[in-house]
């Protein structure tokens, strides 16, 4: 078996001498690792980025040297971090998958899967779940339509936070700090549109009012975008459910539109009281 070394008090002069000095505006002492700095560093910048990089543009943007990054990247790769394409780095999917193990999501998708499979049965369209993550919103689980076609969002997609309907829900059910804070870090998309300020905030405000989010896709044409909030205890934003709705134009009779919002609007306030909301929906 591997032996571990045990770190008694004597060696507490050792490490700290690897420490920087204390941080006088908090008080604490700050440790030093360069090593996991680099990566960290490595991988935030890859998770702003919509395009995949260079290993030479890794280095610029970071302010670091090839040399110093370059076994990093390696390892990164190696580990299933990153993915490599013709000398080009982007991340993988792994992050995302280390999240589902986190206890929070994969409560929050096991409780609702169940839910979403009764939704697209009576509404007979895709469904899919989004939660905010580091200023983009990212689907965490998804149904299929029953039909023979069907229009909707894998899992591990990002979307835009600005530009969606889930993306307005998500900011529209947080206190201002919060919204400011998600605003502040929002990462923009491929294709992403732009919108002024003030006109985000009036939509916004209108999606709080009403409750949810109801608008026309700004990336597909034809589809309407339904959204409403799922609330856990005090409060608590956790994720949206979202409805891309695509209207059939033959013979056969499918819910409207409006048939279709209510039952988003009923299974949301489920899943609401489900996750612990005592009062959203009631």
């Amino acid at each position: 078996m591997p032996r571990t070394r045990k770190i008694n008090p004597d060696d507490a002069t050792t490490v700290q001498t690897t420490a920087s000095e204390d941080d006088s505006s908090s008080g604490k002492t700050r440790y030093a690792a360069p090593a996991l700095d680099k990566g960290l560093d490595i991988l935030e910048l890859l998770s702003r980025s919509e395009q995949m990089l260079t290993l030479n543009q890794i280095s610029r943007q970071l302010g670091r040297s090839v040399n110093e990054i370059f076994r990093m990247v390696v390892t990164l790769e190696q580990r299933g971090y990153l993915i490599t394409d013709n000398d080009h780095y982007r991340l993988s999917l792994k992050l995302f998958e280390l999240a589902h193990h986190h206890q929070p999501i994969r409560s929050l998708v096991s409780t609702a899967l169940p839910h979403m499979r009764e939704l697209a049965s009576r509404a007979v369209q895709s469904t899919h779940l989004t939660v905010y993550e580091a200023g983009r919103v990212i689907v965490v689980a998804q149904v299929d339509s029953p039909e023979r076609w069907a229009f909707g969002l894998k899992v591990g997609a990002l979307v835009s936070l600005t530009d969606t309907a889930s993306g307005h829900v998500l900011l529209a059910f947080r206190d201002e700090a919060e919204r400011a804070a998600m605003l502040a870090a929002h990462v923009r998309m491929d294709g992403e549109q732009e919108i002024e300020t003030a006109q985000l905030m009036r939509q916004i405000e209108d999606t709080r009012k009403r409750g949810h989010s109801r608008m026309e896709s700004r990336q597909i044409r034809g589809v309407v975008n339904l959204s409403y909030p799922v609330m856990g205890a005090n409060n608590r934003m956790l994720a949206a459910l979202n409805v891309p709705y695509i209207e059939r134009i033959d013979k056969k009779v499918n819910p409207s539109l409006d048939e279709v919002q209510g039952i988003v609007q009923e299974i949301s306030a489920r899943l609401s009281r489900l996750m612990g909301d005592s009062s959203f929906g009631s």
